[in-house]
């Protein structure tokens, strides 16, 4: 709830609030003062001070308070329910927002080099549906030469079965022609769990069938079926710094890939966020005279909008 909605509602809590007899004048403006500021705490705190210093005014003044604290739960009520209503009736170009991310990058396994990344995620949260879209590229081209193209970007829809568990859909491109792949096409369905879900931590998992299929550099492709597993982990240590990690897993025959993404972020204002992250990705078999294992780090600053 807005601020100034909270001291409007406040205020007319106590301008209609009955004249409580057994409160002294000095101490119920106190209270008028603590309940025009619309600060919950900052009521009990002085209402614990008024009734420890006026006994005889405690019941009247616990009926303030809780008069008082009725009126925000039922505007919070109310604003729930405006809410629910909007991402009810939004459009399909509605109700997104997201970041942006722009920095540089340090590569090392099949390409050495250091060179520019930008990234974008977009979210649109609905009633049960949320859809999720995220895109990364590496980009280093050096005296005429591409040395570092790696792209990706994925779609994923979430529809939230309870409070906790939600069923997903997964459709990713990838292109890195250092890793030996033109084109890379995952699609996957299935379920996760929210196993941590509170101000401070959060851990998803999930997992299903998935179907890729990879169009290697040198000719050829190959197709497979394969089992994805996925955690994403995020924990705010402060109100500025939060760490986060994010691991993946392809299973397949052909084929294994396990992606690893830490990162730590400090938040520099309200929409500016400061970044270093640390990505390693291993594939089983990759295609011959190629490393089986690429590192990235980066630096980015990122914009919420």
């Amino acid at each position: 709830m807005h601020k100034s909605a909270i001291i409007f509602l406040a205020a007319s809590a106590a301008i209609s609030a009955p004249a409580l007899a057994n409160i002294p004048p000095a101490v119920d403006a106190m209270l008028d003062a603590a309940i025009a500021g619309g600060d919950e705490k900052e009521v009990d705190a002085i209402a614990k001070f008024a009734k420890s210093t006026n006994p005889d005014a405690a019941k009247d003044i616990d009926a303030k308070v809780t008069a008082f604290k009725a009126k925000l739960a039922a505007a919070a009520e109310a604003k729930a329910a405006a809410d629910m209503e909007e991402k009810r009736s939004a459009g399909l170009l509605e109700n997104w927002s997201g970041t942006g991310e722009l920095g540089a990058f340090r590569s090392s396994g099949n390409s050495s080099n250091t060179g520019v990344t930008a990234g974008l995620n977009l979210t649109r949260a609905g009633v049960k549906w949320t859809h999720n879209f995220r895109a990364l590229a590496d980009f280093q081209r050096s005296n005429g030469v591409t040395t570092r193209e790696q792209f990706v970007a994925a779609i994923e829809p979430h529809y939230n079965i309870n409070d906790r568990l939600f069923a997903y859909g997964l459709g990713q491109y990838e292109r890195d022609k250092f890793q030996g792949y033109s084109a890379r096409y995952s699609v996957s369905a299935g379920l996760g769990y929210k196993v941590i879900d509170n101000d401070s931590i959060t851990l998803d998992v999930k997992g299903g069938p998935a179907w890729r299929q990879t169009q290697f550099v040198a000719g050829g492709s190959q197709s497979s079926l394969a089992g994805l597993a996925n955690a994403d982990f995020a924990w705010k240590i402060s109100p500025t710094i939060t760490f986060r990690e994010n691991a993946t897993a392809y299973l397949e025959s052909a084929n294994t890939t396990l992606k690893s993404l830490t990162a730590l972020d400090a938040k520099l204002s309200e929409r500016l966020t400061g970044r270093l992250s640390y990505q390693i990705e291993r594939n089983s078999n990759p295609p011959a005279g190629l490393a089986n294992t690429d590192t990235l780090s980066r630096v980015t600053i990122i914009y919420g909008f």
